[in-house]
């Protein structure tokens, strides 16, 4: 008896948030872990949190105890408001002189770099530029000193593809203290000092203390070959968290089971959008020639 599934016995599958019947095929299966419809589970974030450069908008928590001080993995989905400016997207600051930090410089490369008593220990910078204002990028940094590949001990994904050329590459020594998580302030959006505070938009906001990770681990090409964001199901270590922006009147809660709640600094409910990588808003190109042009702000 002939069936719509291509003559097996059954009802083709049908998955929901909550069942699965029927018989599965192998395309079936695929969009199902895409698009987070079965085994069920907690869907991606649909908000983002908004930052505006101009009102000196940052997250910050300073952890009581320390965490591994040579791997981890920072993953997150961000949209760019201003460009060809100093931000700082991530930093972990004790002072002017011992700091680390992920960001993108004035000429819009993206780095990661790392600084003990006033020498590098680690810079990485990109040759490839990030200008797109309308898009949404997903970044994994993912460190390992103790990788016994010098070159591997930095790693750098955007929409799951390894960053391979660079205009800077200082790798850090084998076992070295990369600063990441310390019990110093950890900020987003700002230089610790108070400076290059960052523009635009995050959404799902993670980093995994002790573990370097693939960015398999949370995005996956759909159908189309787009990188889509999936959530993430693995453990965060001593000082991992996971911002997803959910709860307006709380907007640094920590979903993971650590409870690393960020302190929210300049940021109201306000600041919470809709715009997310699932469904990318319109916005408009602040580069862009316009007759009499008008001052962007808040995205």
């Amino acid at each position: 008896m002939a069936r719509d599934n291509g003559g097996i016995i059954g009802v083709t599958n049908n998955p929901t948030s909550s069942t699965a019947t029927g018989v599965w095929s192998i395309e079936s299966q695929y969009q199902a872990r895409v698009g987070d419809t079965w085994p069920p589970r907690a869907l991606f974030t649909t908000k983002s949190l908004r930052f505006n450069d101009g009102s000196s908008d940052y997250l910050s928590r300073t952890p009581s105890s320390a965490g591994s001080t040579t791997t981890g993995t920072f993953s997150f989905w961000v949209k760019r408001g201003n460009i060809t400016q100093d931000t700082y997207i991530w930093t972990s600051y004790a002072d002017g002189t011992n700091w680390s930090a992920i960001g993108i410089n004035n000429v819009d490369q993206l780095y990661f770099y790392a600084e003990s008593s006033g020498s590098a220990v680690a810079n990485l910078k990109t040759n490839r530029v990030f200008r797109d204002s309308s898009a949404w990028y997903h970044i994994v940094v993912a460190v390992d000193s103790t990788d016994g590949t010098a070159d591997d001990r930095i790693k750098i994904y955007v929409n799951g593809v390894q960053e391979t050329s660079f205009a800077q590459r200082t790798n850090p020594s084998s076992s070295a203290d990369l600063g990441i998580s310390e019990t110093v302030a950890m900020e987003i959006g700002r230089y610790g000092s108070g400076s290059a505070y960052f523009d635009g938009y995050f959404s799902e906001f993670i980093f995994v203390d002790g573990q370097a990770l693939a960015p398999t681990s949370f995005g996956v090409a759909n159908s189309d070959g787009v990188w889509t964001p999936i959530i993430y199901s693995g453990t965060y270590g001593t000082n991992g968290f996971n911002l997803q922006f959910e709860n307006a009147a709380a907007l640094g809660t920590d979903s993971s089971p650590n409870g690393n709640t960020f302190t929210v600094n300049n940021l109201t409910s306000i600041d919470q959008s809709t715009d997310y990588p699932v469904v990318n808003y319109a916005t408009v190109n602040g580069i862009g020639a316009y007759r009499n042009q008008p001052t962007l702000s808040d995205g």
